[in-house]
């Protein structure tokens, strides 16, 4: 069948489509993600493609996903707060339903992250450019899933989805109003909302050091988002976060 090359996104050099199917490269964490998308299939999760081996040429081949990504051009459509919400009902759908996943024996994950629990497997990049626009809505790229934490999950995609952003553009979003609606629909308790405040600026921090670390070693794609300057907004963004604080706490709490 005809190989079709697909654009967008960070990592796509040698991603395909091939029919109703993704081809890309595999890896060493390749069969244990493929596990956790078999699983939450099981389960009745459907906001993650199905997962389907590998073909011939040693690439895994997974569910061809219609629909348009949520960044950068469709971003506004995630602006009302309903659409905020259903994106945030579907983290935690997801995150009720790999509760119960047990991993392989041998399962090896692409850990990007310094460590910070094993609480779930976490996608460890929940965010718009992730994020198919599609019936249903789903999340793409599982190549970073790995032991982790629902907090920090969360932390991450409400940075992308809010957005907390130090860019003058999203200065007038209403910063506290969205982390409200998102906690609300994710049905997050009290005492996760305290602690989540702490949280915030950690995957961003994290996210940085990791664009700096690909810089020096010449890693991509992280050397080429440096260099693209996506390490100095990510910096932006962890001070901006880390430096209202209470702003958070008082629009999470009430």
């Amino acid at each position: 069948m005809t190989e079709e090359p697909l654009a967008g996104g960070n990592v796509s050099d040698q991603v395909v489509r091939v029919g109703d199917t993704v081809r890309r490269p595999a890896g060493p964490w390749t069969p244990a993600v493929h596990a956790l998308l078999d699983h939450l299939y099981e389960v009745g999760f459907r906001g993650a493609p199905r997962a389907y081996g590998l073909d011939r040429q040693g690439r895994e081949v997974l569910e061809y996903l219609p629909g348009e990504m949520a960044w950068p051009e469709r971003f506004d459509r995630l602006d009302p707060d309903d659409a905020l919400a259903a994106v945030f009902r579907l983290i935690r759908e997801y995150h009720d339903a790999v509760a119960g996943f047990r991993p392989p024996d041998d399962a090896r994950w692409r850990t990007l992250w310094p460590p910070h629990g094993d609480e779930i497997i976490a996608h460890h990049d929940l965010a718009p450019w992730n994020l198919v626009l599609g019936d249903p809505w789903t999340f793409i790229d599982w190549d970073g899933a790995a032991p982790g934490t629902r907090l920090w999950d969360l932390a991450y995609a409400l940075h992308g989805f809010v957005p907390l952003s130090a860019d003058p553009r999203w200065a007038d979003v209403g910063f506290g109003h969205r982390l409200r609606v998102a906690a609300d629909a994710y049905r997050l308790g009290e005492d996760d909302r305290r602690a989540l405040v702490d949280m915030l600026p950690v995957p961003l921090a994290a996210m940085y050091d990791l664009l700096a670390d690909g810089a020096t070693t010449g890693t991509q794609p992280w050397a080429r988002l440096w260099d693209e300057g996506h390490g100095a907004v990510w910096r932006a963004d962890t001070d901006l976060v880390a430096a209202r604080r209470a702003d958070w706490l008082t629009a999470l709490l009430g």
